[in-house]
């Protein structure tokens, strides 16, 4: 789901389980531990300049003088959110930094008692109205933190947290999150085949492309979007879906907050980085077919297959297999809001510097080619579902079909 942005941002003291172009890019190297990820050797070139990196993160997110500015992230990451606090006050603007870690989100989540779960977020709604902007490094180091979680206890916290995402959307928070499932950690690498440092490298390529160029796709694939029907997506795993998208609303993450995106304000002040997507919800009561994430993983346990049926917009059924499957399953049966069977959105991806390895059943948002579905929260996307949980399915090497044209074909863009 995207909603842990607003989730990190709004809960930076307490727990979430749903876990510029003309600027010189940072100087990369292929053998360097990225920032957080243990100390580089002594001869070692640092993967990327944190000042530089801070500098441009500052002007992804728009800020200006007189902002108050939230920076949230992982106790190995301070360097990094001390350079992004001196830029913020550069500008004039008043930098917050917050911090969490594996061992303080566990605890806050096993070691609090459960009559707390459902008790409304009195901070995070104050923290909606006080911050202009947050910048928020989504560096999760364990995949699997949370494992032995009672699905009851994990949906009541989700529910909770559903007025405070709310908050910052309809506040206009501008909102930038580094990482975007892509943050390079030793359990990621593993995950998509790759050597981290390998997985280093494309995640920073990523996030110091030419925003310009990268815009310019995102107008492009945003048009054709939005002068279309109807989608189809076929896989062959066994996808085939088909969603109505005619007359909704098409948004861009190119990286970059413009003054038309500062001016539209909630989902379209979001960033992600690393940037490079194109996403849409459906026409209400639209989307049919049968849609499978050939490979998953929850809490670090694999899920095979997993698959959702789809009639007239609404998931009929749920099923699946791999060890990871059944606490998936029970987590999914927890959420009581019927909200979370509704099909959320569709989501194309446009970077051409992120690469996964040929033939990857782990999928991500951004890589050029890449197709996205889900359920349930779609906000983000400029829909209208604010339910705290959902579905994601990453379907590389699909094929979309916009009113009989391919725009995407065996995992290839064609716009």
């Amino acid at each position: 789901m995207k909603p842990p942005i607003v989730a990190a941002l709004a809960t930076a003291l307490c727990l979430s389980l749903t876990a510029c172009p003309s600027q010189t890019p940072p100087a990369t190297t292929t053998d360097t531990p990225q920032p957080g990820q243990g100390a580089p050797a002594a001869t070692a070139e640092p993967l990327v300049d944190l000042e530089q990196l801070a500098q441009r993160l500052v002007a992804n997110a728009a800020v200006k003088e007189g902002d108050a500015v939230m920076i949230s992230g992982r106790g190995q990451d301070a360097e990094l959110m001390e350079n992004i606090a001196v830029q913020v006050r550069r500008k004039g603007a008043f930098p917050l930094v917050t911090y969490s870690s594996d061992r303080l989100s566990k605890r806050l989540f096993f070691d609090v008692p459960e009559q707390y779960d459902a008790q409304p977020d009195a901070l995070g709604l104050a923290l909606a109205k006080v911050f202009d902007v947050g910048i928020t490094l989504n560096n999760g180091t364990s995949e699997n933190l949370f494992e032995g979680a009672d699905p009851d206890r994990v949906a009541a916290r989700s529910q909770s947290s559903e007025a405070v995402s709310q908050a910052f959307f309809e506040n206009d928070v501008r909102m930038l999150e580094v990482g975007n499932g892509l943050y390079p950690t030793a359990w990621r690498a593993e995950r998509m085949g790759m050597p981290e440092t390998d997985l280093a490298r494309m995640f920073w390529d990523g996030v110091n492309l030419d925003y310009s160029d990268l815009q310019a796709r995102g107008a492009q694939v945003k048009a054709a979007l939005a002068a279309g029907n109807e989608l189809r997506i076929t896989h062959p795993n066994g996808t085939d879906f088909t969603v109505q998208v005619k007359g909704r609303p098409v948004m861009v993450s190119d990286g970059i907050l413009s003054e038309e995106d500062i001016k539209q304000g909630g989902a379209a002040v979001a960033v992600y980085l690393p940037a490079g997507e194109v996403y849409t919800t459906p026409v209400p009561g639209s989307g049919n077919g049968r849609i499978v994430s050939t490979r998953d993983y929850f809490r670090g346990q694999a899920v095979d297959n997993l698959t959702v049926e789809v009639a007239d917009g609404k998931v009929t059924s749920l099923t699946g297999s791999g060890p990871g499957f059944a606490g998936m399953k029970a987590e999914y049966d927890a959420v009581a809001d019927e909200r979370k069977n509704l099909f959320g959105f569709v989501d194309l991806g446009i970077n051409p510097n992120v690469r996964l390895p040929a033939g990857s059943l782990v999928g991500n948002w951004v890589p050029a080619g890449a197709v996205t579905v889900g359920t349930g929260s779609n906000v983000w996307a400029g829909g209208d579902n604010s339910v705290a949980y959902g579905l994601t399915f990453f379907l590389p090497g699909s094929t979309v079909m916009l009113d009989g044209k391919a725009v995407v074909e065996d995992g290839v863009l064609k716009l």
